[in-house]
């Protein structure tokens, strides 16, 4: 007896001790200079400077003659989208975008919220920043940081952003949202320097939210934006009062991940499987090996060579368009690679999507935005933020057609408090864009819920 409580107390003491230790690990990043050439001896430039969207003929002009000198090449027959965007519905699309597409209106719908640029570790960082226009007397509005991926930008956001700031529920909670462009994306100034990673990004974030004067926020994001914000809340998280993601891929398969795969269409109750988690995690091979094949070439070419499809992309806006547009097509819903017109518009305006899309032809960001994919796999699950857990309060939010299904199970390997888990009842990868209704109520009924507890 005393034998079996003495190894009960080993082994209770050997987890404890384990447990502990994890949860004072901290991703560590050092300050790095991003800018040109040798760090300046001269202090930081620390001043927040205004910042407007602009245009002018000449860039509209090139970019007509640019459409005009395209050579088309004819899809094969009953292909749709099953080959990459469908050369026939893309002339349709590039026919709207050279003829109807009202740039200029769409930079005046940009400038609606005001922008900014400051200069951090030697590039400028260009963001959003959205406070409300009413505050109940008594409360302060909450700041949250939301992040965008690829090949999106901050205006993903830009439909989502006034049910936050000014929600139509007195109930509801009332935010200040900062959308900053990932440096590489967008306005923000692409690093000069190789390794500028996720964990470069979220140290940078810091150091911008730090400097809007918030002592904490939340954080959201998918996408790069997903890994963006955990890396914030893995290097500091005292000062992520919690952190919501709607996409979360296994960062490694251990041994409880490895038996719920093996056993989990037969035995579902034991891990938690719903309804949703069986149909689309199996049969494994069809849903989750032929699908990612099907779906990451271009994370292949990203990963390894950026600037040379990268080059091509950059010169020719119709390849762009292809390559770009093709993603809001298939990542918002698999089964649209079966339509002619590849559901484009099902989800989204042509207007929304083209000025996503002209938000990297102006800037002329493609290959910096594709080089993150590079620095991010280049270590692979060598990198430490793999390791490290995540004990910030943690919401996820599961859309049916995102590109890989987490169960909750899965989640729960990384995010080790867990506060929501939301099956959505529809969407796919651009969520915030696609339902940003949907995406809102989440975020609320999340934050609602740590704020109640801290309270």
């Amino acid at each position: 007896m005393f034998t079996e409580v003495l190894v009960a107390l080993v082994i209770g003491g050997l987890i404890y001790f384990l447990v502990q230790r994890n949860r004072t690990q901290v991703l560590k990043a050092e300050d790095g200079w991003w800018g040109a050439g040798a760090r300046s001896a001269a202090e930081e430039d620390v001043t927040i400077r205004p910042f407007k969207v602009t245009t002018s003929d000449e860039e509209l002009e090139d970019l007509y003659r640019r459409i005009d000198q395209t050579r088309p090449v004819p899809s094969l027959e009953d292909s749709q989208f099953n080959y990459g965007f469908n050369s026939h519905y893309l002339q349709k699309v590039l026919s709207y975008w050279r003829n109807d597409f009202d740039w200029r209106k769409q930079v005046d719908k940009l400038n609606q919220y005001p922008h900014f640029k400051t200069n951090i570790e030697g590039i400028d960082v260009h963001y959003v920043h959205v406070k409300p226009k009413k505050v109940p007397q008594g409360t302060s509005p909450i700041p949250l940081i939301m992040v965008h991926g690829w090949p999106g930008s901050f205006y993903e956001f830009y439909k989502l952003i006034p049910l936050l700031t000014d929600p139509s529920d007195p109930n509801d909670l009332v935010f200040e949202v900062v959308c900053p462009s990932i440096p590489g994306y967008g306005f923000s100034e692409a690093p000069h320097k190789k390794g500028f990673n996720s964990v470069c990004a979220a140290h940078i974030f810091h150091k911008l939210m730090k400097r809007l004067g918030f002592q904490q926020f939340y954080a959201q994001g998918g996408d790069w934006g997903w890994l963006v914000t955990t890396n914030m809340a893995q290097l500091e998280p005292k000062i992520i009062k919690g952190l919501h993601v709607n996409f979360a891929p296994p960062a490694k398969t251990g041994l409880l991940m490895t038996l719920s795969i093996m056993l989990g269409r037969h035995f579902p109750k034991l891990f938690g499987f719903t309804d949703r988690d069986i149909e689309r995690l199996y049969p494994c091979w069809e849903k989750v090996v032929v699908e990612s094949v099907k779906e990451t070439g271009y994370m292949h070419i990203q990963a390894t060579k950026p600037d040379t499809v990268g080059r091509g992309l950059n010169d020719s806006p119709v390849g762009l368009a292809a390559y770009i547009l093709e993603k809001f097509s298939t990542w918002t819903n698999p089964d649209f690679r079966n339509l002619e017109d590849g559901g484009l518009t099902r989800k989204f305006s042509l207007d929304d999507v083209l000025t996503n899309l002209m938000i990297y032809w102006t800037s002329g960001c493609i290959i910096s935005s594709m080089r993150l994919y590079k620095e991010n796999v280049a270590n692979g699950l060598n990198d430490t933020h793999v390791k490290i857990p995540v004990y910030v309060p943690t919401g996820f939010a599961s859309f049916p057609h995102e590109l890989l299904h987490t169960p909750k199970l899965w989640v729960q390997q990384k995010y080790h408090n867990l506060v929501s888990f939301t099956p959505m009842p529809r969407g796919g990868h651009f969520a915030a864009m696609e339902e940003p209704q949907l995406m809102a109520e989440d975020i609320q009924k999340f934050i609602k819920m740590v704020e109640k507890k801290k309270q």
